[in-house]
């Protein structure tokens, strides 16, 4: 898919190189179609490491996507230069009178706090129930996915013993379903998480199918029967050596509960290059969500989302 944003944004010529197809809007504005407008709820410390995360996910299908990225007001990111986050972001309050195709909103490094205690959990209860009425299918991400399911249906999330941390392999509960069309019987994701939720709780809300689970790693994918919400408790579009420099900065940190990834690196030598072994469902992942539930959903004139 041609991917449309602004040519000066970093993850633009990164894409570029990496033979991504991607378009800049003066490009876009000569063709005639509508792309999907899809924005991005960037929760993550690192933001242009998250940016081009997503928009590698984005770029495999023949839909042309207009992507608007949004951070929160009621906090102040310390670790993206402010220049970037005037440059390429948005706010709540600048876009909460549009509608959007579909949504994506990442996960956060606040697992630990209890969700109330995040000093924007105000701003994304705000974003989530807009989403509601404003975006036909929102795509929630680790944290992201846990905050919603309490928001939405008062699942709670659980401290682990230990982190789930590594590469694991998943079993498909329901092949018929669209968002896992194409994906083998097992499939591996990436995780990096000190939280679950309660997968007994999922069952119980009356329009969930629970579409993937790991022995290892718990739930995994889950999505409202109509797939206005989707939940994925992983990280599929992490790249290569996402995990390997979370363990390197905490071992370099002195930490002294820091485990080796699981299934990550050859031999378990963290001096080896990761094996990358996710991305061809990763990718399938991210085209099923904009094809099926995106673009097959949403009207052309796409004036007023139907509500859910």
């Amino acid at each position: 898919m041609p991917i449309r944003t602004q040519r000066d944004l970093p993850a633009y010529s990164i894409l570029e190189k990496e033979n991504i197809f991607v378009m800049d809007e003066d490009r876009a504005m000569h063709q005639d179609i509508r792309p999907l407008e899809i924005a991005i709820l960037n929760l993550m410390p690192l933001k242009e490491d998250t940016e081009l995360q997503i928009l590698r996910m984005l770029s495999n299908t023949p839909l042309q996507c207009n992507v608007s990225f949004i951070a929160t007001e009621s906090h102040e990111a310390i670790h993206t230069p402010k220049e970037h986050l005037i440059n390429f972001y948005q706010t709540f309050s600048e876009v909460k009178d549009n509608n959007y195709d579909g949504m994506i909103i990442t996960g956060a490094p606040v697992e630990l706090m209890e969700f109330e205690e995040v000093d924007y959990w105000d701003e994304v209860c705000e974003i989530m129930d807009w989403a509601k009425t404003n975006v036909t299918s929102t795509l929630y991400l680790c944290w992201g996915a846990q905050a919603a399911l309490y928001h939405y249906y008062g699942v709670k999330k659980k401290i682990l013993d230990k982190k789930v941390f590594g590469v694991f392999s998943h079993k498909i509960q329901h092949r018929k379903v669209p968002l896992v069309r194409g994906f083998d019987d097992y499939f591996l994701v990436p995780h990096s998480r000190n939280t679950e939720v309660d997968v007994d709780a999922v069952r119980k809300i009356s329009d969930m199918v629970i579409l993937a689970e790991s022995e290892e790693a718990g739930l995994l994918l889950c999505m409202k029967e109509d797939g206005s919400e989707i939940y994925c408790m992983g990280h599929p579009e992490y790249d290569r050596y996402t995990l390997d420099k979370e363990y390197k900065r905490d071992m370099a940190k002195g930490l002294d509960y820091v485990d080796l990834p699981k299934n990550y690196y050859p031999d378990d030598d963290p001096e080896q290059k990761p094996m990358l072994q996710w991305r061809s469902h990763a990718n399938t992942l991210y085209t099923n969500f904009l094809n099926y539930y995106v673009y097959q959903n949403t009207p052309y004139e796409f004036n007023k989302v139907v509500k859910h």
